[in-house]
């Protein structure tokens, strides 16, 4: 009788057979399945997924600014939150890659592609958490992703609304039309029958996974392959311990995300040349900036003991937890059919916190323009603390707790990608790099004496119980604050551009703006890594917009070509 893992060999070799395509797709995340299911509409294509777990742990080097290092999260992860940049930061991503496609009214219809919009259920939300949007910024033939506001609301969010009014911000309903500054609730890519997320495999897969698409699952690329004139042929793949090769006979996209598309292009000979030849890697494409100027969204934020119940009590009540557990699969409601942070904001740090900016934090912050905003805050229903383990760090001593989260969404510093090894089995290591600009750190403070001013204000002043509990009303000084964010510094899973755009003439480009990589052809890199910089906002929408759009890209590629041979 054959074993398990002959079995396993069987259908491997067996699957391994049909592995010539018109396109391989490697990474099945946000960016990598929509492309790979609009260009499987009429081209065969293969889509190589390292696994399906949601999380990834990667070692992470020290960094100057933090003295807290997360591990990795799934390309996924981030998902929920469904909102694009502002109009001015799609414009700045026009002019950074000299490019016009990328201008925010034209690259509008793309973000609309992907998504279906549905309102809100006034019925089932809070009476007190209505929130304003513009249905207009969505096309109605848009789909099949979802896109609608949670039916549950978190209780302490509806107090962040008072807080964020308390301190002059303005509620917004064009946060999804290029005007992000101001507050608002959610949206989220949700499923509004039954408040399921809304993921690019949930969306995309089953009802238009096309008969000409095959998913490789739990394959690792190991290499891109290239012919004698640099073309990309192929990429090696490993499956249960098994080496074989795909080929390619149009092109390769690379979409494993913002740390393994680095780490793939560099094993496979395009880097810096001095990184490759540690390595012994023989270079194909000497690019410097691959894996580097990494950009992210770090947040922080104080907590306090509320009166209002918050997660804390699912944290540390597993019978209440596995009650709402039942409630959220049987009547598809409750505290677990919505995300932590379902309420934001957006703004400009004021006048009054600005006094203590030096010459270079304001020219560096004016760079980014008007209508970008520095700072945005999240609704937290629960105490934050590092957020190493947000459940389990709960206090257990009958008091609920919450905090806003600050959000750096002008960020200076930047981060890097580089090797471990020449094995794509090691992964990567990664040095975020967080806060260590002098810009960064003196944001990161004004925006925590924000925070202290919603929680101060008369507004909220009802649900909060006594002195702030962490850091607590002792740390006052700049530095006590800065040496506290420090300690407590998270990301929000938004890391970007380590293989980013720009113009021929930029050393550090690593990509031009239909997403081709420089010295080499056909060769495409397709997710948060392409990004020239980090927009304000959340980037699942942008990232579904660059598949969509770059999608259209190959695809008119090819119709020109066709015409040609004809």
């Amino acid at each position: 009788m054959l074993s398990s893992y002959a079995i396993l060999i069987f259908l491997w070799l067996s699957e391994a057979l049909c592995s010539t395509f018109d396109y391989i797709v490697v990474g099945g995340g946000t960016s990598g399945l929509a492309l790979a299911v609009r260009l499987a509409q009429s081209h065969s294509v293969a889509v190589v997924e390292a696994g399906t777990y949601y999380e990834i742990s990667y070692p992470l080097a020290k960094t100057p600014g933090a003295d807290v290092l997360p591990v990795g999260s799934d390309p996924d992860a981030t998902s929920g939150a469904d909102w694009g940049p502002s109009r001015e930061a799609l414009d700045k991503w026009a002019e950074a890659v000299d490019d016009p496609s990328y201008a925010f009214d034209n690259v509008l219809p793309y973000y609309q592609r992907s998504a279906a919009f549905t309102p809100p259920n006034l019925a089932r939300r809070l009476a007190n958490a209505t929130t304003l949007y513009n249905s207009s910024a969505f096309d109605p033939a848009g789909g099949p992703l979802q896109v609608s506001f949670t039916d549950f609301v978190q209780p302490f969010s509806t107090w962040v609304a008072r807080g964020m009014e308390g301190i002059g911000l303005p509620q917004s309903s064009e946060y999804n039309n290029g005007e992000l500054e101001g507050y608002h609730y959610c949206m989220s890519t949700i499923r509004p029958q039954d408040q399921s997320r809304s993921s690019s495999q949930a969306a995309f897969l089953p009802g238009l996974l096309p008969s000409n698409l095959r998913l490789y699952k739990n394959a690792l690329a190991k290499r891109i392959l290239f012919d004698e004139d640099k073309n990309a042929v192929g990429v090696e793949i490993d499956k249960v311990g098994i080496s074989t090769t795909l080929r390619a006979t149009r092109e390769v996209v690379v979409s494993a995300g913002v740390f393994q598309s680095p780490q793939l292009l560099m094993v496979s000979g395009i880097g810096p040349r001095e990184h490759l030849e540690q390595h012994n890697i023989p270079v194909i494409s000497e690019l410097p900036g691959v894996g580097q100027g990494m950009q992210d969204h770090p947040f922080f934020g104080p907590s306090y003991r509320v009166a209002v119940e918050t997660l804390t009590r699912l944290a540390n009540n597993p019978e209440y937890l596995v009650q709402e557990y039942l409630r959220w699969l049987k009547q598809h409601e409750g505290v677990l059919s919505s995300p932590i942070a379902d309420f934001l904001a957006w703004e400009k740090i004021p006048d009054d916190l600005r006094t203590g900016f030096s010459e270079g934090t304001r020219h560096n912050l004016s760079l980014f323009g008007d209508g970008w905003p520095e700072v945005e805050y999240l609704s937290g229903a629960g105490y934050v603390g590092n957020v190493s383990d947000f459940y389990y760090d709960q206090p257990d001593d009958g008091y609920e707790y919450a905090s806003i989260l600050a959000v750096l969404t002008a960020p200076t510093s930047q981060g890097t990608v580089t090797l471990a090894s020449d094995d794509t089995w090691d992964l990567p290591i990664i040095d975020p790099n967080w806060l260590e600009t002098e810009s960064d750190q003196q944001l990161a403070v004004a925006a925590f004496k924000r925070v202290r001013q919603a929680f101060a204000s008369d507004d909220m002043n009802p649900v909060v119980i006594g002195e702030e509990y962490d850091p607590g009303p002792q740390v006052q000084t700049d530095k006590e604050i800065l040496d506290w964010i420090r300690n407590n510094v998270m990301t929000l899973w938004h890391p970007s551009r380590t293989c980013r755009m720009g113009t021929p003439d930029d050393r550090m480009a690593v990509l031009d703006s239909r997403a081709r990589v420089y010295g080499v052809n056909r060769l495409r890199v397709v997710d948060a890594s392409s990004f020239p910089f980090l927009p304000p906002g959340h980037p699942q929408a942008t990232c579904y917009m660059l598949a969509e759009k770059i999608a259209d890209d190959i695809l008119l590629t090819q119709q020109e070509l066709t015409r040609t041979d004809l």
